[in-house]
């Protein structure tokens, strides 16, 4: 790898850092993403990204769990992986049915605080609202970026 891989790496595990997930998660994805050839070993990665291979294996099975990374089929014992193309959609897709049990809690949380407790309700109701809207508006994203992903690889196989 050479350096300004290397900060793209680490820039990664940065971002991914940020969203909740771990450096390593990042840096390995990262990786995936711009290696050749675009799959490597759970040995390679471990001694490209210099971190142990019992790290790389449980972030290797969390990526492909999420749909971001995939095993690929391999003569020897070894696995090997790649990136997945869409895993981000995909992540973003996990993210949205979340947001269905707290929409669950919070209509409970209604049923419980009573209008005697109006500035109570109001937060309550604020933020089913804007869980729902977040639904709603992700669900027309994910739509949008489908339909854009469509096109662009329409252009790029005419051209």
């Amino acid at each position: 790898m050479d350096p300004r891989e290397s900060e793209f790496v680490d820039r990664m595990g940065l971002v991914m850092d940020r969203l909740g997930a771990t450096r390593t998660m990042g840096r390995l994805y990262a990786w995936l993403m711009i290696c050749a050839p675009p799959h490597r070993s759970l040995t390679d990665l471990a001694a490209e990204l210099g971190v142990s291979k019992t790290a790389i294996s449980t972030v290797a099975r969390q990526l492909e769990a999420a749909g971001m990374i995939e095993r690929v089929p391999t003569s020897g014992r070894e696995h090997c992986y790649r990136v997945v193309g869409g895993g981000w959609a995909h992540v973003m897709r996990v993210q949205v049915a979340a947001l269905r049990p707290a929409q669950e809690a919070l209509e409970f949380a209604l049923s419980v605080v009573d209008d005697t407790r109006p500035e109570q309700r109001a937060r309550l109701k604020e933020t089913q609202e804007f869980f729902a809207f977040t639904e709603r508006d992700a669900d027309e994203f994910l739509l949008r970026w489908q339909e854009y992903r469509k096109k662009e690889d329409d252009v790029r196989s005419a051209g």
